[in-house]
């Protein structure tokens, strides 16, 4: 299931605090600035900069 865009509205990066898509796949949130995937998991957004993976790979 994807988010909703009302949450996608509300969320922030937060290592930049700027704005998130969902990808294509909708399995994460994507900070352009940060170059940083945050993974969705069971329909919640794991929004840790720990466990987010850097899209420079």
């Amino acid at each position: 299931m994807a988010i909703s865009q009302e949450l996608l509205d509300i969320l922030a990066c937060p290592k930049c605090k700027g704005d998130l898509y969902q990808n294509d796949a909708k399995d994460g949130l994507i900070c352009d600035q940060c170059k940083l995937m945050y993974e969705i998991r069971d329909d919640i957004p794991i929004m840790l900069i720990d466990e987010a993976k850097s899209l420079d790979e």
